[in-house]
């Protein structure tokens, strides 16, 4: 007489099978995701994609196949050129990147992925949203690790981008309408441009100097961060009411030029010689 399974039993016997199935899956996902980092490394982005999607459909936990595919896309992006493909491209790696960020809100890798994508498609043609946008991740970035100079640097660097675009147009729609009293861009603003100009990017401006003098505070040899704060003063320099204060700014923004030299100096001279 043939003993029959219960019913219990038989539970069992499918969850096992399904641990089973899914443990399996998890080791061809890792298997994928190998592959696919040895094709991301050949730059072979096509190919390496395709494996990080097969990691994501075996193991959709598989997080770092996830930044890895999104990393693949933001790989392929070249900042300005005007394709669709392009333009798709971009806007999948941001997409991606959100998507790491739905797991884990605070993974810096994703923050700054989708900050750098969003800043380089914001260049050109050049779209202020797109700026305002990437700094919003670099600065969620500052406050989950304040110790990193890297995002102080590039909040520094979006607000000078932004305001230096705001004084160029200035500049040129007044030369537009004095053909006779054209302004250079080493000569202050006039009057009026000046107050409109500190009300428009006053506080974006010295937003800019707080982070990028904080970067240099967190690493004293931050060259980088010492150009654009360079950049940064000079356009403070056209929001001063006074002369005086003008001279001021543009001397501390020449002696930023004379630390950069010597900061890059010195590192080429550390550096090792092949």
């Amino acid at each position: 007489m043939q003993r029959k399974p219960s019913p219990r039993g038989l539970l069992i016997f499918v969850a096992l099978l399904a641990l089973v199935a899914t443990g399996c899956n998890k080791l061809k996902a890792r298997d994928e995701l190998n592959k696919g980092v040895a094709q991301y490394k050949s730059a072979k982005f096509d190919r390496a994609i395709e494996h990080f999607q097969r990691a994501i459909e075996l193991d959709p936990e598989l997080l770092n196949a996830r930044l890895y595919l999104a990393t693949a896309y933001a790989s392929q992006y070249i900042p300005g050129a005007p394709s669709e493909e392009n333009i798709r491209m971009g806007e999948q790696a941001v997409r991606e990147f959100e998507k790491v960020l739905e797991v884990d809100p605070n993974n810096l890798s994703a923050l700054d992925g989708i900050g750098s994508i969003l800043f380089n498609m914001g260049g050109n043609p050049f779209k202020p949203e797109l700026m305002e946008r990437s700094k919003q991740f670099h600065m969620k970035h500052i406050q989950i690790k304040p110790d990193d100079p890297e995002p102080y640097y590039w909040v520094g660097v979006i607000n000078w981008t932004l305001a230096y675009r705001q004084n160029k147009e200035l500049r040129a729609e007044y030369n537009r309408r004095n053909p006779n009293r054209q302004v250079k861009d080493v000569d202050p603003l006039p009057v009026s441009l000046r107050e409109q100009f500190a009300r428009s990017h006053g506080a974006m401006v010295d937003e800019g100097i707080r982070h990028l003098e904080k970067a240099i505070e967190l690493n004293p040899q931050y060259d980088e961060a010492m150009a654009y704060l360079n950049l940064l003063y000079r356009q403070k320099a056209d929001q001063v009411t006074s002369e005086q204060e003008r001279e001021q700014y543009i001397a501390k923004a020449e002696a930023l030029v004379d630390k950069v030299k010597e900061v890059r100096q010195m590192k080429e001279a550390a550096a090792p010689t092949s």
